[in-house]
């Protein structure tokens, strides 16, 4: 098994449940007591989220990569980012380490390419949904993504931070966001991506009319398989 090197904090929540998901599918795999090797840098939310507000690219992109470096040194056999909008940066964290990175978005396109879909909808941080990193994954596999209106784009990036990432879960928040996902439907999403890790938390299959692609639960088989190599 090898050891799995986490950079998480970006939410807290969504880097628990990638620990306890990780654990839980390699104690499925393998049986009895065992679980992940995991070297775990949680970082604090607030710097980072500070420097995103800045847009300050430069210093998000070199704390990324100093930590990819210490995680690399420390023994781990591969890297992962616990959240999808620092993604945005696994060009230059793969740059600065010899180690894997499994990036989240080639794990979402593998996953939905081998279910016939053609058209999704995304739905993440405001940076997730406008920029190119994650979408272009998709495009390579011929997968056209679309995304929400401003307006929506706005509303779903506020909640994101001024509510999921605090574990507010507003019955009205979930309404609106399943009014987005019938209107994406509407212009021909077969399925959605809930491209943000916090946003499992409140959007689950049975509140979306269309399949819902969890990046979190994605994210952590291809995590596991590697680690186990399998498929290798």
């Amino acid at each position: 098994m090898k050891t799995i090197g986490l950079i998480g904090g970006t939410s807290w929540l969504s880097t628990a449940d990638y620990y306890r998901l990780i654990n839980q599918k390699i104690g499925e795999k393998l049986g009895g007591l065992n679980s992940a090797r995991i070297i775990l840098h949680s970082v604090n939310f607030e710097e980072f989220k500070k420097k995103v507000d800045e847009n300050n690219t430069k210093w998000l992109s070199d704390a990324f990569c100093e930590i990819a470096r210490k995680i690399e040194a420390a023994g781990a056999g591969c890297l992962a980012l616990c959240a999808n909008t620092p993604h945005k940066y696994a060009p230059d964290i793969e740059n600065s380490i010899r180690i894997p990175l499994i990036h989240i978005a080639e794990a979402v396109a593998e996953e939905i390419s081998g279910r016939n879909i053609s058209k999704v909808a995304l739905l993440g941080t405001r940076i997730t949904m406008t920029e190119d990193f994650f979408k272009k994954k998709l495009l390579e596999r011929s997968i056209e993504t679309i995304v929400p209106s401003a307006g929506e784009i706005d509303f779903i990036h506020c909640t994101i931070f001024d509510e999921l990432g605090l574990n507010v879960l507003k019955e009205s928040t979930r309404i609106k966001y399943v009014e987005i996902i019938k209107r994406l439907q509407s212009q021909g999403a077969e399925a959605v991506i809930l491209g943000c890790s916090e946003i499992p938390l409140l959007i689950k299959q049975n509140d979306s009319p269309i399949p819902v692609f969890d990046t979190t639960e994605v994210h952590a088989d291809a995590i596991v398989r590697f680690a186990l190599g399998i498929n290798e």
